[in-house]
């Protein structure tokens, strides 16, 4: 049997792959070069264009913040906010 590139609901086909790989740098380097804020302890995930964060962040704002610069990076569907704010 053999299995092609085409992807489906629960895996990425090779194209998504690569797509997903430029979001995540892309959005990594948004979050690394706000100017107010750096986002060391998050973590970026995409999936199908859908990009998860995760991680801690001392307020509201930058996690707030963290959101809309992974929205506003070309390519992304959706963003999943997981971030936790500490204290």
């Amino acid at each position: 049997m053999v299995t092609g590139c085409a992807g489906d609901r629960y895996h990425q086909s090779t194209g998504e792959a690569i797509d997903d790989q430029g979001i995540t740098m892309r959005v990594k380097s948004a979050l690394s070069g706000d100017a107010e804020y750096k986002y060391e302890g998050v973590q970026v995930q995409v999936f199908k264009g859908t990009v998860q964060l995760s991680g801690f962040v001392d307020t509201h704002a930058q996690k707030s913040r963290a959101a809309d610069l992974a929205k506003s990076v070309e390519g992304v569907k959706d963003v999943q906010n997981n971030i936790t704010v500490k204290g």
